[in-house]
C-alpha cells in the first residue's frame, strides 16, 4: 500500500466535505440580505487577509517568479473568481444540491484534460469511476430524470448554466493546483490563486456595475461577516489546503473524483436544514457517488 497515495486521497476526502458546506453557508448569507455577487468577495478577501497577516511572519509568501504571478495569480485567480461569481448564481437558481451536482461533472473533464494537458493516465477504469460519480450526483439532484436538468423557467436555466460554469472553472483550478502546488508549494499557490481572485472579482464585479457591498450594519451584519468568516476559514482556506496537500500526492483524476463527497455533504445538510427531500432515485444517486468514491479509494490503496 502506498501510504502516501492513500494520504492524499484522504486529504482530498477531507477538501470535498468541507467544501459541502458552501451551499449551506451561502444561504444563509442570502437570507441575511448579502447579496449573491458579493459573497464570494468578502468570503475570498477575508481568506487572503488571514494569508497576508500569516506573510507578516513567513516573508517567503511573498518570493514569487514572473511565471507564477502570470499562471497562477492571474490565470488562477480568473478561475477564483469565474467560480465565486457563478456558483452562488447556481445555489439560487438550481438549488444547493443541484449547484453541487453540475458542479461534479468536473471530474470527467478532469480525467480526459489531465490526459491531454499533464500527460496523466486516462485507464478505463478512472474514467468509468468519473462517469459513475457524475451519473450518481445527476440522480441525486433530480430525482432519476437526468433530462431535468434543462427544465424549469428562466431562472432555472441561469442556475444551471452558472453551474456548468463553475464546474469548468474548478476543472480548471484541479489541473492548475496539480502543476502549481509542486513548484510553488500549497500556501503560495493558494495565495496567488485567491489574491489574483479578489483582484478580478473587483474589476469585474464593477464592470458590470455590481460592485461587492460589505454586509449591511448590526445585528444582521453581525451574523453576515460570521458566515462570510466562516467560509473563509472552512471552503475557502482550510478545503483548499486539503485539497492542494492532496493534489501534491496524487493525480488530478483521482483527487476530482475523490472530493465529490461534497455533494453527498450538501445534499444531506439540504435534507436536514432546507426539508430538499430526497426520492429514491436520489439515495441511489448518493449510494453511486459513496461507492465511486470507495472504489477510487480501494485502487489507490492498491497501487
Amino acid at each position: 500500500m502506498n501510504r502516501s497515495r492513500v494520504a492524499g486521497y484522504l486529504f482530498a476526502i477531507g477538501a470535498g466535505a468541507t467544501w459541502g458546506t458552501t451551499g449551506v453557508l451561502s444561504t444563509a448569507l442570502y437570507h441575511q440580505g448579502e447579496d449573491i455577487t458579493g459573497i464570494g468577495f468578502w468570503r475570498v478577501s477575508l481568506g487572503v487577509l488571514g494569508l497576508l497577516i500569516y506573510g507578516l511572519f513567513h516573508r517567503d509568501l511573498f518570493k514569487v517568479d514572473l511565471k507564477g504571478w502570470l499562471l497562477i495569480g492571474a490565470g488562477g485567480g480568473l478561475l477564483v473568481a469565474i467560480f465565486e461569481v457563478a456558483y452562488p448564481y447556481a445555489i439560487t437558481g438550481a438549488g444547493v444540491a443541484g449547484a453541487a451536482a453540475l458542479l461534479y461533472v468536473a471530474p470527467v473533464v478532469v480525467a480526459i484534460l489531465g490526459r491531454v494537458v499533464l500527460g496523466e493516465s486516462l485507464t478505463p477504469l478512472r474514467m468509468f469511476l468519473a462517469v459513475l460519480v457524475m451519473i450518481g450526483t445527476t440522480l441525486t439532484v433530480n430525482g432519476g430524470k437526468l433530462g431535468a436538468v434543462l427544465e424549469g423557467g428562466p431562472s432555472h436555466l441561469v442556475g444551471v448554466l452558472a453551474g456548468l460554469l463553475a464546474m469548468l472553472s474548478y476543472a480548471g483550478t484541479t489541473l492548475l493546483a496539480r502543476w502549481s502546488v509542486p513548484r510553488y508549494g500549497s500556501i503560495r499557490s493558494l495565495f496567488l490563486e485567491l489574491a489574483g481572485g479578489v483582484v478580478m472579482m473587483g474589476i469585474f464585479l464593477t464592470l458590470f456595475h455590481r460592485p461587492p457591498f460589505a454586509p449591511p450594519a448590526r445585528p444582521v451584519g453581525l451574523a453576515a461577516w460570521s458566515y462570510s468568516l466562516a467560509q473563509a476559514i472552512g471552503p475557502v482556506v482550510g478545503a483548499n489546503f486539503l485539497f492542494f496537500a492532496g493534489v501534491r500526492r496524487i493525480d488530478a483524476a483521482p483527487t476530482a473524483v475523490a472530493a465529490t463527497v461534497e455533494p453527498v455533504v450538501g445534499t444531506l445538510l439540504a435534507l436536514i436544514l432546507f426539508g430538499q427531500q430526497l426520492t429514491v432515485w436520489g439515495w441511489l444517486g448518493l449510494l453511486l457517488v459513496v461507492g465511486g468514491v470507495a472504489s477510487s479509494y480501494w485502487r489507490e490503496a492498491r497501487d
